[in-house]
């Protein structure tokens, strides 16, 4: 999972502002041209104009886009649609803060004051108010253009489990009449001017509404293992096992590790970098130098891969950073897949533009003999050229 790697043309996109985004062309526009040589194998180039990546007639995979049919542009809701479960309404937001009695609630069940309460950037706030936190002993509270309740803390003022006990309670809070989508605990070290947030970030979210092909995967006794996020964004359902990682090289190692392993089952990564360090914070050239180290380290997963072993590769939502926005980008998404599963090498074979996200947990399903989602399309004939 590519978090955010948009490839723009998303039908709806002027509903969410958006029309014109395109994360992958602008951004390789913006800086010159990008290096992707492996993607660009796979058939990437095939997708959308990328200037650096061109079409190719053989590529070394089958190659498509998604298209999101979930209301909104939100992590969750992208992650969710993927494995089954798409959400009809969009998730509340909170543009000018939250609500007094929802504050009033919060400081009384933990014991802290809260400041800030406003939409803002992470990086920017706590630099803004870490003295007065020092001061008061408060929470840092601020929210953003998603449906998130985030709560930083300096962890030399308040130790890191009260911080992670507080998201919980907000969590336990944040629920029908208040839903928000996920509590975010952001812890931070560091003296004021240089402050730095840690990789301790731990995800609250709602749990998906019901089973996800993940779920279904579980029950057939296939072993799941969630890299990154992606035992947050489900609330770890259908997640038997959860590796943390501390950038996208760190993800990439854990799943070269896993692959070189020789493990059996289903690998499910999130590579966040691109979305949090470079797409929020408009940083074109930081994003396509992101791009490229993975390209690299793609070419090493592949090198170790076993013959039988399948990856696809897609993302979960846009967020162009050559835009005025610093918000996710309605947009399709890529859909490369390469290697072999069920004894047949993947064909050089053009997916076509699917209608939801949720044809990828269809397929999967298919692919490990799992129950079938109740929504979603199966590509598995496609990718193997015959039913799995």
């Amino acid at each position: 999972m590519l978090d955010s790697v948009g490839i723009g043309d998303a039908p709806d996109a002027a509903d969410y502002g958006d029309e014109g985004s395109n994360t992958l062309g602008n951004l390789a526009r913006a800086v010159g041209g990008v290096s992707l040589p492996t993607l660009g194998r796979l058939g990437l180039g095939n997708l959308t104009a990328i200037e650096g990546v061109s079409p190719t007639d053989q590529p070394a995979g089958a190659w498509g886009r998604m298209t999101e049919q979930a209301a909104g542009k939100d992590t969750m809701v992208g992650h969710w649609e993927m494995m089954g479960q798409i959400r009809d309404r969009l998730f509340p937001t909170y543009p000018d803060g939250f609500p007094q009695e929802i504050i009033d609630e919060f400081e009384r069940r933990t014991g802290r004051p809260v400041i800030g309460n406003r939409a803002a950037s992470g990086t920017v706030i706590i630099e803004e108010l870490v003295e007065q936190q020092a001061d008061l002993g408060a929470w840092i509270v601020y929210t953003s253009a998603d449906s998130v309740f985030q709560i930083a803390a300096h962890t030399g003022i308040v130790p890191l489990e009260e911080l992670y006990a507080a998201c919980e309670t907000a969590r336990e809070m944040l629920r029908v009449e208040w839903e928000v989508a996920r509590v975010i605990a952001r812890p931070f070290v560091g003296e004021p001017g240089a402050l730095q947030r840690t990789d301790e970030r731990r995800d609250y979210p709602l749990p998906p509404p019901g089973p996800t092909a993940l779920d279904h995967l579980c029950a057939a006794s296939v072993h799941t293992v969630g890299v990154g996020k992606i035992h947050d964004i489900f609330a770890g359902r259908g997640i038997a096992r959860s590796l943390h990682t501390a950038d996208n090289a760190d993800g990439a190692a854990q799943v070269t590790r896993l692959l070189r392993e020789r493990m059996e089952g289903l690998i499910f990564a999130n590579l966040n970098d691109f979305d949090s360090k470079f797409g929020h914070r408009n940083n074109p050239r930081g994003y396509a130098d992101a791009l490229e180290r993975f390209d690299a380290d793609l070419a090493g997963m592949l090198d170790v891969m076993h013959p039988e072993a399948l990856v696809i590769m897609t993302a979960d939502h846009g967020t162009d950073p050559t835009t005025g926005s610093t918000d996710h980008s309605r947009e399709r998404v890529p859909l490369l897949a390469a290697g072999a599963a069920a004894g047949q090498h993947v064909r050089p074979v053009s997916l076509g533009t699917r209608e939801t996200y949720a044809d990828l947990g269809a397929t999967l399903c298919e692919l490990f003999g799992a129950e079938p989602l109740p929504v979603g399309t199966s590509f598995a004939a496609e990718l193997l050229g015959a039913r799995a």
